[in-house]
């Protein structure tokens, strides 16, 4: 057993003193938030992008104060390598403080600033708590404040997210292209207000999933350039009191070098500190995706009904038994789970909506709950759209006789023939075919005055679906 398991050690703060493990390098400020916030039960350790973000600041801050002087060159070594650590995710476990909060993040931040001082000093010989040497706040969190560390840092921390929600987009949009390949010329009926409609084909249907999925990849690079916009140097309130008059500057110039982000700092310190409008738009665009990929979702599960009382013109892949009384029944599992994970995403939009909303004066005291939601649904987005390509899309198959031979029974062939016979008279086909009087092109052949080859060449499938005028989409698009 190590000498510092079940020991302490006694720190103090401005509320007296507390009891902190020895083996921690965390310390006092954390250990009272760990008796405060135990709500979600998530530390933020367990959100690697935030982790490696605030690494990256406390990193970009330890320079920057080194370059002006205001950290020697014993302490700027052990702070930047706890810092680099931290990037690292080699203390992601230390990072306990439960990730939805009071006090605007500052316990997160004070987490941060603990660790890293007690890992610095553990780099210098030192023993964890000599805060006389290496002190979290004086040293650690110099020219800085929650207030400008937390939000940058969860801007970050987006942009990690939304740069690996980007990949995930565009390999489905990938798939959903392939299909659209193999399916181009199977014919099928359209349909609108579930009624049928116009002929089309497969691979215009799953085409235009491929289209609709790689627009969001454009919205989430607007919302990444957004997200780079950051209030670092502003400390409190947007002041930038406490802070090295050349430091907002130098800080943001360091912090874009270590993350290779193109990030600028705000115009408006105040404006940015108090304003948490980045965060909702972001959550409107990942609303946006989480709606479409659940509407395609039931779409495939409306296709794929059946299969003998359905649609049944998609197969998707069978993955497991669908029914505990009913043998042979298969679910579409995988869409049903996608469409949950959206309705959560849509649902913590409306939270970040209400936290934003709820901001009073020059701070926003719930970005911690913006946070979570945010990069929990970035997450969990990511994941559903990997296991819908892999597990789902990636499998569909479709019978082709039987689409063939539906497509060419279908009523709305007759609107082919309109500018040809006239709305009324097609109607009157429409109708008696309806009825069981025959087919369209038999009916259309006796009524119409139109030649056997005049009315084959309208009802050709590749001319129904004006194919000629369709561009597939691309395969091997990149992500914008």
């Amino acid at each position: 057993m190590s000498s510092l398991e079940g020991a302490v050690r006694h720190e103090q703060d401005s509320l007296g003193t507390h009891a902190v493990p020895q083996a921690a390098y965390w310390g006092v400020h954390t250990a009272r938030a760990l008796s405060n916030f135990r709500a979600s039960g998530t530390p933020v350790g367990e959100h690697r992008h935030l982790a490696e973000a605030l690494g990256s600041v406390k990193l970009a801050a330890a320079r920057t104060n080194h370059t002006l002087g205001l950290l020697d060159d014993a302490k700027h070594r052990s702070i930047t390598q706890a810092a680099e650590e931290l990037r690292d995710g080699l203390l992601d476990d230390q990072l306990v403080v439960d990730v939805v909060q009071g006090g605007a993040g500052t316990s997160t931040n004070m987490n941060a600033n603990e660790v890293i001082a007690n890992r610095a000093l553990e780099i210098m010989g030192e023993d964890r708590g000599r805060y006389d040497i290496i002190h979290p706040l004086d040293d650690v969190n110099r020219c800085q404040s929650t207030n400008d560390v937390y939000p940058t840092a969860v801007r970050l921390a987006l942009v990690r997210a939304i740069d690996e929600l980007s990949i995930h987009v565009a390999d489905l949009a990938e798939a959903f292209a392939l299909k659209a390949l193999e399916f181009r010329t199977v014919p099928k009926t359209g349909r609108t207000q579930l009624q049928d409609a116009v002929p089309m084909t497969v691979g215009q249907e799953l085409g235009a999933f491929a289209v609709t999925l790689r627009e969001e990849i454009a919205r989430l690079a607007d919302v990444r350039a957004l997200l780079c916009e950051v209030n670092l140097g502003a400390t409190a309130i947007g002041t930038s009191i406490t802070a090295h008059p050349r430091y907002p500057h130098l800080v943001v110039a360091e912090l874009a070098a270590i993350t290779g982000l193109p990030l600028v700092r705000a115009h408006d310190l105040v404006e940015a500190t108090s304003d948490p409008g980045a965060f909702v738009h972001t959550s409107s665009v990942l609303k946006r995706l989480a709606v479409k990929v659940s509407k395609i979702c039931n779409d495939l599960r409306l296709l794929s009904s059946g299969p003998q009382a359905g649609l049944n013109e998609l197969a998707l892949p069978a993955r497991q038994a669908g029914s505990s009384i009913m043998p042979g029944k298969v679910n579409p599992v995988v869409p049903e789970m996608v469409n949950q994970v959206a309705f959560w995403v849509i649902g913590n939009d409306v939270t970040v909506t209400m936290a934003a909303e709820a901001g009073q004066l020059q701070l926003n005291a719930f970005e911690p709950i913006m946070c979570h939601a945010l990069l929990q649904g970035f997450a969990w987005t990511g994941t559903a759209l990997e296991s819908l390509r892999e597990l789902c899309v990636d499998g569909i198959t479709v019978d082709v006789a039987r689409l063939e031979q539906a497509a060419a029974q279908n009523v709305g062939l007759v609107t082919a023939l309109t500018p040809h016979l006239g709305y009324a008279l097609s109607a009157e086909i429409a109708k008696a075919v309806l009825g069981g009087g025959g087919g369209v092109r038999e009916l259309a052949l006796a009524h119409s005055g139109l030649g056997a080859d005049e009315v084959e060449a309208l009802l050709e499938p590749g001319a129904l679906a004006n194919l000629a005028a369709w561009t597939a989409p691309e395969v091997g698009d990149p992500v914008a």
